[in-house]
């Protein structure tokens, strides 16, 4: 199969797989199953792509020119790679888990949930092959249209709440603020193509690109910089599937992964280095990580918590992104990865608890570890790889964002990311050592409690269990990540 052809079907297998499963709407298990197989198709070409793009092959495609020198084109290269590879991989993954858990739950709309969940992915895939700034907004505002219905799912009052404050704050960042800096960056350079190295470099009076870079770093609210966070925590009433969508597969991803392919394609890191474009505004992101962490700290609700060590773990990206430096990109691209596959091992088992114990509190779960070892054994998992631990893969991201922070002089950000990583410890990991050591209030006992439904625990154990081998074998991502940062 040629490149483009093989890039248009992976842009499309998902789309198709959508309209498969609302054809499917009537056969659960049929559904179900055109959701299985698509997901595995899209894994499996992302897969091949990766392997054929590191042999050297170039993959690009243009559709449509709407403007005149503006197209609706794609083409791979290795930070659009890396997030595909995160993407496909991890749709397969959370779709084995979503039919656990909507039966489970007795969800209602089911065949809806399903198919957006495609159309999302497809939208995604689009964000992460996008070629230019042009095709990059457009599946950017796509995919928040595309994931409102699952926000809204349960059709609630506090879901449609939550529907309008996602819709209104990402649509109100990307038209108000993200739309303007690609007006500003085509009327300067002339261009919006993604280049290694920049765009802007002699074209753009250093004295205006911290502004310019402002626009872009609070225009992209799916980053969920402070202070347009809001919307990431008022849309954790979605289903947990949902919300492992949000946080790991997706929405969130997409915003950092936009964030630094601004930084590195359209900026370039010699331009920011030389001009200390981002030298206040890195400091958003350092108070981010904090101020996250520390509401993190003050939530009984496990899924709350769990939305604001997102907050938190996002800025790491982001403040690797305005480090700049080939160490800081490289810890900030191997992030999208490594905290994706640690922050859905979260949710997923806080979703596992919530079908069997109907538990939301943390303030609930003393001793259920010994009835849900399993369970508890995934989030602890999940929980040291967050927090940078060896032998779990989020020490490798971590570990370069730290020499990003030495290499450019910035002790001060290294003490930062020291700092949250302890703030890590103390919001997360009393969770699980609630749950193994302490003894049930009240003196109850949890012998009729089981584990979660099998494909359920299936998906958790594959995420955590990754999430160790991205110790000991991180390459795939490691490579991408230091070509995306100008590295061999």
């Amino acid at each position: 199969m040629s490149a483009s052809t093989l890039l248009v079907v992976t842009l499309l297998l998902p789309l198709l797989g959508a309209a498969g499963i609302i054809a499917a709407r009537s056969y659960p298990n049929v559904r179900e199953g055109v959701t299985l197989v698509t997901a595995s198709l899209v894994a499996m070409l992302v897969v091949i792509i990766a392997n054929r793009f590191l042999q050297g092959e170039e993959f690009s495609l243009s559709i449509a020119e709407p403007i005149p020198g503006i197209s609706i084109a794609f083409k791979i290269e290795p930070l659009g790679m890396l997030f595909a590879l995160v993407a496909g991989l991890l749709w397969i993954v959370t779709s084995i888990y979503a039919i656990g858990y909507m039966r489970s739950h007795n969800e209602k709309h089911q065949t809806r949930f399903y198919a957006a969940f495609a159309v999302a992915i497809s939208c995604t895939l689009g964000v992460a092959f996008s070629a230019n700034l042009f095709t990059l907004f457009l599946f950017y505002e796509l995919l928040s249209l595309s994931t409102y219905p699952l926000v809204t799912h349960t059709g609630t009052a506090a879901a449609k709440k939550a529907g309008r404050i996602y819709l209104g704050i990402l649509l109100g960042t990307s038209i108000g603020l993200f739309l303007l800096a690609i007006l500003i960056t085509w009327f300067v350079s002339g261009s919006v193509t993604f280049q290694q190295g920049g765009i802007l470099a002699g074209k753009l009076d250093p004295a205006w690109g911290g502004l310019l870079y402002a626009l872009f770093l609070f225009g992209i609210g799916k980053a969920a910089l402070m202070p347009v966070h809001r919307w990431l925590p008022a849309a954790m009433v979605a289903p947990t599937p949902v919300s492992a969508l949000l946080h790991a597969v997706a929405v969130v991803k997409a915003g950092v992964f936009t964030l630094l392919k601004v930084t590195i394609y359209i900026f370039g890191s010699d331009y920011i280095l030389g001009n200390d474009v981002t030298g206040v505004l890195i400091w958003v992101a350092a108070a981010t990580i904090l101020f996250a962490s520390l509401i993190a700290m003050t939530k009984d609700n496990l899924k709350a918590r769990l939305a604001y060590s997102t907050i938190s773990q996002l800025s790491y990206i982001a403040l690797g992104a305005m480090l700049a430096s080939k160490s800081g990109l490289i810890g900030a691209s191997m992030h999208i990865a490594m905290h994706a596959f640690a922050k859905i091992s979260l949710f997923f088992a806080a979703g596992a608890i919530l079908v069997v114990t109907h538990k939301k509190l943390i303030s609930e779960m003393n001793g259920l570890g010994r009835a849900m070892p399993v369970t508890f054994g995934v989030f602890l998992i999940g929980t040291l790889s967050i927090i940078g631990l060896p032998l779990f893969g989020g020490m490798w991201s971590k570990w370069y964002l730290g020499l990003g922070a030495v290499e450019t002089g910035q002790l001060l950000l290294l003490g930062v990311l020291m700092l949250s990583s302890l703030l890590n410890i103390a919001y997360l990991l009393p969770i699980p050592v609630r749950a193994f050591l302490s003894k049930p209030a009240g003196g109850k006992h949890y012998s009729e409690i089981r584990e979660a439904p099998k494909s359920i625990l299936l998906a958790m154990m594959i995420t955590s269990v990754t999430c160790i081998l991205l110790f000991f074998y991180p390459d795939p991502f490691y490579q991408l990540a230091s070509m995306a940062a100008g590295g061999p």
